[in-house]
């Protein structure tokens, strides 16, 4: 049939450039996750702070990174960090040559700003979820701070966070599709790239479709798993 020849692998198809571009895809998003959860938990930690200064920075990260689009971000990042790492070095050697932002170290950059941004709010609202006797108990009993964050709050803090954190990682994966409008040779660019050569749209987009659609039902299986993992031994009613 066409269309298999079209998907197919070898110089005739396109299946290899579209294998090429999941890989990035996937590579792109499994490295920003931890970035972002990093980010998202010093968030949430200047979020419940007891200072104000670190409440206040916390507020006006999450605000910022909530109120704009995430393609904007994407711009900003790749070509206005870009533009002021020019300018710093220029200005610290004249001599230099022209520094040129990766798209994939830009997308990293942006996604993990943006998922540490909704991340951290999920984060705070389920650090204050946690009851504060277990904390007052823990410092009773000699425990310290980091003691009582890492065997008492952090476990309850990723079970409840847990749904949250699940949609926000099945977002960041559809949201590096964004990462092909800066060139980066993504599933979505590839697939761009063979409609544009093959005047083929509805096949390459349907198999991207389909692509995208697969890899989020096998995630959310994963998340399922992990939810139900976490919840054992806790009551539902």
């Amino acid at each position: 049939m066409e269309w298999f020849e079209y998907l197919s692998f070898g110089n005739n198809g396109w299946g290899d450039e579209l294998a090429s571009g999941l890989g990035i895809t996937l590579s792109l998003a499994l490295i920003t996750l931890p970035i972002g959860l990093f980010l998202g938990f010093s968030v949430a930690a200047a979020s419940v702070a007891k200072k104000t200064y670190p409440r206040l920075i916390a507020f006006t990260f999450t605000t910022m990174i909530r109120g704009l689009p995430e393609l904007l971000t994407l711009f900003i990042i790749y070509h206005g960090v870009g533009l002021l790492l020019n300018k710093i070095i220029k200005w610290l050697n004249p001599d230099a040559g022209f520094f040129e932002l990766s798209p994939f170290v830009a997308g990293i950059i942006a996604l993990g700003l943006v998922f540490g941004g909704y991340s951290g709010e999920v984060l705070r609202g389920a650090w204050q979820a946690l009851d504060k006797g277990q904390r007052e108990a823990a410092l009773a009993t000699g425990m310290n701070q980091l003691q009582i964050f890492r065997l008492i709050e952090l476990p309850q803090m990723l079970r409840l966070a847990l749904p949250g954190l699940g949609n926000l990682w099945i977002n960041l994966l559809k949201d590096t599709a964004l990462v092909s409008v800066i060139a980066l040779n993504d599933l979505m660019r590839m697939a761009n790239i063979a409609v544009g050569s093959t005047k083929k749209p509805f096949l390459f987009f349907l198999t991207v479709c389909l692509t995208y659609w697969a890899i989020c039902i096998f995630f959310e299986w994963c998340i399922a798993r992990l939810e139900k993992r976490a919840n054992r031994g806790i009551r539902t009613s």
